[in-house]
Order: C-alpha cells, then sequence, then structure tokens
C-alpha cells in the first residue's frame, strides 16, 4: 500500500511511552490515554509517497508528530483513533507530520527545522522555567553548524525526547544568534527524559 503524497507508517514498539524500567521493576508514568508527553513519537517508514521526491526510504525511523498514535475521548467520552489510524500497525501521514528521519546513520531533521539542546539557567535574574532560550544545536539541516551554541525565539519550539535526550525543534529561521562555543556550558537535560 502506498500514497500518492503521503506516507504509511507503523509505530516502533507501542503506541504509548509511558514505561520506565528501574532495576528489575516496571514503573507506570501516565495511564491516561490522551497525555501527549507520553505517546510514542517514533515509527518505522513501511511506504513512501508515489508522487513526492524525499530521502526518507522504507525501514527508516522517523520522528513523528504527538497526535500520531495518540488516541482521544470525543465529546460522547467514546475512545477514538487519531485521524492518522488506518489499522493496528499502519498510520498515514503527510510530511508535515514527519520530523526527523533515521537511515542507520544518525538523525536528520526535515528542511527548515533543527533540534537544541537548552542550556541550564544560571542568572536567576533571567530565570523563566529550568532553561533560558540557549541551545547546542544536535541536530541540523544544515542552516547553522550542528555543536553550534545559539539563542533563539520561544515561539514555535516543540519538545522532544530523542534517544536520551530532551530537545527543542525549532526552525532555522527563528534561530537568532549564533555565539562562540566555549564547551563549558551546561545542558539541561532533566532526568524524565533519560532512557532507563
Amino acid at each position: 500500500m502506498r500514497g500518492i503524497y503521503t506516507f504509511v507508517v507503523k509505530p516502533k514498539g507501542e503506541r504509548y511511552n509511558n514505561i520506565k524500567n528501574i532495576g528489575d521493576k516496571q514503573l507506570i508514568l501516565n495511564t491516561e490515554v490522551s497525555h501527549h508527553q507520553f505517546t510514542n513519537r517514533e515509527a518505522i517508514v513501511k511506504a513512501v509517497p508515489i508522487a513526492k521526491l524525499t530521502d526518507i526510504k522504507v525501514g527508516d525511523t522517523v520522528i513523528v508528530h504527538h497526535n500520531v498514535f495518540r488516541r482521544w475521548h470525543n465529546q460522547y467520552g467514546i475512545e477514538k483513533n487519531s485521524g492518522s489510524y488506518f489499522n493496528k500497525d499502519t498510520y498515514i501521514l503527510n510530511e508535515d507530520q514527519i520530523f526527523a528521519y533515521n537511515n542507520g546513520s544518525g538523525w536528520k531533521p526535515l528542511e527548515g527545522y533543527c533540534f537544541i539542546q537548552p542550556l541550564k539557567e544560571d542568572n536567576k535574574l533571567f530565570y523563566k522555567g529550568n532553561e533560558k532560550l540557549q541551545g547546542i544545536v544536535v541536530y541540523s539541516d544544515g542552516t547553522v553548524e550542528e555543536n553550534s551554541l545559539v539563542q533563539f525565539r520561544a515561539v514555535g519550539k516543540y519538545e522532544f525526547v530523542i534517544d536520551g535526550q530532551r530537545l527543542y525543534r525549532v526552525k532555522s529561521n527563528k534561530i537568532t544568534i549564533k555565539y562562540e562555543y566555549q564547551g563549558n556550558e551546561e545542558t539541561y537535560n532533566p532526568s524524565w527524559a533519560q532512557s532507563s
């Protein structure tokens, strides 16, 4: 099965990532189907579009939108699948629901986006949560070099956990400043983001 303009994917693992292994025990982190933070965002590509050229190939792992595998309740309280659902392990996606892909040689974001690991805030005068809007580019579309220290605008930043790292997906045109990277900046990667 192939779509003309759409990708066909299946979840890599389960639909939700809500169990963490601690030693020989399992801890259930969340029991709600609607909470987006615990939905699986990794998928395996089963088919690529017929009428669209893409670097993504069958068998690649992709990072997808948080609503792809998530279930939700309608106004009557009936549990439903997302609009991407086709059957038990098949989902149909548009390209704008895919954010990065890995063909075995590392993660590559789609054009127009970078993934940035935020820095820990060390100045309490400018304290906003636990991090400032500065970070180190981990995965780049080529607009800015990887391992660059950058400043970015808060608008349009979305949180992902990729390979145990908490990252923001930021539009490349929202990166406002590139600093000289010293190498001693402390990144902010909370324990909940790290793999068990």
